[in-house]
């Protein structure tokens, strides 16, 4: 056997371990969502429960838990999230890539210095300014900020960089072709990859987001399912069920899944855009 061959099957030895190792933590929660609170306290079992149907209908049924509701808040903030967060970002870098302007590095830097910032920082502030703006018990305040993400533009203009040549620009215009109809029809395709890794980010950050929506959201309608959670985790000794937590948390994950199997197969695409070049 040749060394490079060795390499090979060491190489996917531990891909093999990793892979195992990264979806364990998703068996296990499938395991722990079809058991009783019974079962799961005493620990930890490879044997798929039976009690699935029973712990998703205590879930679904819970008059304190709104969960649909949950559902449709969390991916309405998400995708709201996503969509504002990439287009916005890929339009900031490309006025930052192809236009020279008075300010160009003060604005850059600016923009550098605000990713600094962490939320917790300016949250109170926030919070009072969306109380002033009637914006408090509102998913507005959820996802409208994304607008303005200072690292998915950072992300956009290194790829932007690398990937789009200042020369195609140059010639769309010269054959006519306006700022936008540049950007919706050369751009945005060739970004799609970049587009695609920003989108699934973004999306599970806002769907795991729980520290902005408490402190903005009162009703109960309106609440995101990271509230849900947090809520049902924290009910009293009584009423605390793990089977209906690990439920709640397997309903969750679920959307995050799907929105990656529909964006995955542009990340594998972003190989083909970068043999592009100036």
């Amino acid at each position: 056997m040749d060394l490079r061959k060795a390499n090979r099957i060491l190489c996917y030895i531990v891909l093999i371990l990793l892979s195992i190792l990264c979806l364990f933590s998703f068996y296990l929660l499938i395991v722990n969502s079809t058991r009783a609170h019974s079962q799961i306290q005493k620990g930890f079992s490879f044997t798929i429960g039976g009690f699935f149907n029973a712990n998703l209908k205590n879930v679904l049924d819970n008059d304190e838990l709104p969960v649909i509701n949950g559902i449709i808040n969390s991916f309405i903030v998400s995708s709201a999230s996503a969509i504002l967060a990439t287009y916005f970002s890929v339009l900031t870098a490309f006025s930052i890539h192809t236009y020279d302007f008075k300010f160009k590095r003060i604005f850059f830097t600016f923009i550098m210095m605000i990713m600094m910032v962490p939320n917790q920082v300016s949250a109170l502030g926030f919070m009072s300014w969306m109380g002033k703006l009637d914006l408090m018990d509102s998913l507005i305040p959820l996802f409208l900020p994304s607008i303005a993400s200072p690292i998915v533009f950072y992300f956009m203009l290194a790829y932007m960089q690398s990937n789009l040549p200042k020369a195609m620009v140059e010639a769309a215009r010269i054959d006519g072709a306006s700022e936008f109809r540049i950007f919706n029809q050369m751009v945005l395709p060739i970004m799609k990859p970049a587009i695609a890794v920003q989108a699934i980010f973004t999306f599970v950050s806002a769907w795991n987001n729980y520290f902005i929506p408490t402190l903005i959201i009162r009703s109960a309608e309106k609440k995101t399912l990271p509230i849900l959670i947090a809520q049902l985790r924290s009910a009293d000794y009584l009423k605390f069920d793990m089977g209906q937590v690990y439920m709640l948390i397997f309903l969750a994950i679920i959307p995050i899944i799907i929105i990656y199997i529909i964006l995955s197969k542009y990340i594998v695409r972003g190989v083909a855009v970068g043999s592009v070049k100036e």
